[in-house]
């Protein structure tokens, strides 16, 4: 072993392995009779055996390679993906997540990864993004603005946003790009910052949900928006062809620091709420902060309402943040709600854009749960409401909608095509199906303190308690279903799906719906991986569960 090797438990080297200087072999890898070159990364549950890495490798979790296998340098291997023996891939090659390689890879690149993921630039800190690549990225964003623009930025606690927000502020400065950093703060407070301030634009920087050793960047608009696709697509073409604005040294960007932000924050939800309705409820809340930057928002926020609050967690922590776990924190909170006798229950995730509830009785609501029990609530309080959900939600929430008079517009399951939707106008709610809520008429994007007040105010003024309005709340029966799917054919088998069920009715919003007597089938590509999802309604967990498996067996016949 080199030096600055690093060896995590559980992971196996046999016989006759060598490593280079600073490799990176994580837990439950498993190497024999294996060289690995400098600065590479082998991912969870890696199999080598008699194989060769080049330098700066990246393998990612459950590769496997076999015997007489070579990687030359700068090559990308997929999740799950086989290198079958004798397979020799050339330097700076990708092998997509799941493939299975039998011949060698001399020419073709086999499709390079997209800049651009489901949300922004992520990957592995310091391995996928590097200051390098933070840096970079942030000059091809800024050269799509006009010099003197301004971007406001912000991160989480971890010190890996730290380090890469202030490589993008040197990217940003360098094209001639203002930046107005908030240091700290929750994702709804940046994009309220971009919206309502001077910015043009916004950055943060943040660990990615789910795995402590992973960064995102995420780009928004001056609308405080995800980028659009479109958008992306020319701050990718800049990377790529690294065709940055150079911006001479009196035209660099300034760095400032944005004053007051948290309070015009609150003073603006504030003005969007009936603080009278909530503060005559007055409410007893259970509110978990999940050690996230919202613990330094919400405060000045339930101090506004008259709220009585026993807060969890109420402070940022890097390593109480990415250990998160939604179901371990909102089962304590159940157990507080029913103890303290509270009237809601709320966990909080570390950016502060998606919320768990939980009801009264100390039930924790399920996503599907919260999103009807959310869209009766809205629809009951303004009859007449239009209402966006993910084509992928249950038909009984356009039920529950439509028994109030309210309106069911159906968008991609995309969060940018939702929050485009939602911020079009005319739309009074929308919703994800993973706990994230938007309220148009305040902020159009996720925002997990909004709604908890917005919550508070709906409960205020029908004068429901939560827990009566999800128990009339009817059983939804749905499963979901995915399917191995080379990239190049996703586009057959989608095209297939349409022909052989056009005697149907199909809605095609965001894949391919296909609407039945007792539930429906929606087929959709995977936009990351070589995955096809289909999710499937039913009567019953039964019939549900064999309309997603017809369907999975239909789209492996087509690739067949």
């Amino acid at each position: 072993m080199g030096d600055y090797c690093r060896i995590e438990a559980g992971a196996r080297l046999g016989q006759y392995t060598v490593l280079g200087t600073n490799v990176m072999v994580r837990g439950d890898a498993d190497l024999e009779r294996s060289v690995v070159h400098d600065n590479a990364y082998l991912a969870n549950s890696v199999r080598l055996r008699g194989t060769v890495v080049g330098r700066n490798c990246d393998l990612r979790a459950h590769a496997r390679c076999e015997e007489g296998v070579v990687l030359g340098d700068d090559c990308f291997v997929g999740g799950h993906a086989v290198v079958n023996p004798g397979v020799k891939i050339y330097p700076f090659k990708t092998v997509e997540p799941g493939a299975i390689i039998n011949s060698s890879i001399v020419w073709e690149s086999r499709g390079s990864r997209s800049l651009f993921g489901r949300y922004g630039v992520s990957g592995l800190a310091n391995v996928d993004v590097t200051p390098e690549l933070a840096c970079r990225v942030a000059m091809a964003y800024g050269t799509t603005m006009r010099k003197g623009d301004t971007v406001t930025t912000s991160r989480d606690s971890s010190r890996a946003a730290r380090a890469l927000k202030r490589a993008v502020h040197a990217g940003l400065n360098a094209t001639g790009v203002n930046v107005d950093d908030l240091e700290m703060a929750p994702v709804p407070v940046t994009r309220f910052q971009v919206r309502t301030e001077r910015a043009q634009g916004g950055i943060t920087v943040r660990l990615a949900a789910g795995d402590p050793q992973s960064v995102v960047i995420r780009f928004f608009d001056a609308d405080g928006t995800d980028l659009a696709e479109g958008s992306q697509r020319k701050v990718e073409r800049y990377y790529h062809r690294q065709d940055f604005r150079r911006a001479f040294a009196a035209d660099i960007g300034d760095i400032g620091f944005a004053p007051r932000a948290l309070e015009y924050y609150t003073a603006a939800l504030e003005r969007s709420v009936d603080l009278d309705a909530v503060r005559q409820a007055a409410f007893r809340l259970v509110m978990d902060y999940a050690y996230g930057s919202a613990a330094v928002l919400m405060p000045n926020v339930l101090a506004k309402l008259g709220a009585d609050v026993l807060a969890v967690n109420p402070y940022a922590s890097t390593a109480g943040a990415a250990a998160f776990d939604p179901e371990v924190h909102a089962g304590r909170v159940a157990q507080l709600v029913r103890t303290a006798k509270a009237n809601l229950g709320a966990v909080i995730d570390p950016d502060g854009e998606h919320v768990v509830l939980v009801d009264d009785e100390g039930h924790v609501l399920s996503h599907e749960h919260a999103l009807m029990a959310l869209v009766t609530l809205v629809a009951s309080v303004q009859p007449g409401a239009r209402i966006a959900v993910p084509v992928s939600a249950s038909r009984a929430v356009e039920r529950a909608a439509a028994t109030h008079g309210a309106e069911i517009v159906w968008t991609k399951l995309s969060a940018p095509h939702l929050m485009d939707t939602a911020a079009a106008g005319g739309v009074t709610f929308a919703a994800s199906q993973d706990g994230g809520f938007i309220f148009p008429d305040f902020l159009p994007a996720y925002d997990a303190t909004a709604a908890v007040v917005k919550v508070m105010e709906l409960l205020a003024r029908s004068g429901a308690r939560l827990s009566s309005v999800v128990a009339g709340l009817p059983r939804v029966h749905v499963a979901h279903e995915t399917v191995v799917t080379p990239w190049e054919e996703k586009g057959s088998v989608m095209r297939q799906m349409v022909e052989r069920n056009k005697e149907r009715e199909l809605v095609l919003v965001d894949g391919v719906k296909v609407l039945h007597d007792t539930g429906w089938a929606l087929v959709l590509p995977d936009p990351d991986e070589p995955l096809t999802h289909v999710w499937a309604e039913g009567a019953s967990e039964a019939d549900a569960r064999n309309l997603a498996q017809e369907y999975a067996r239909r789209i492996r016949q087509l690739l067949r």
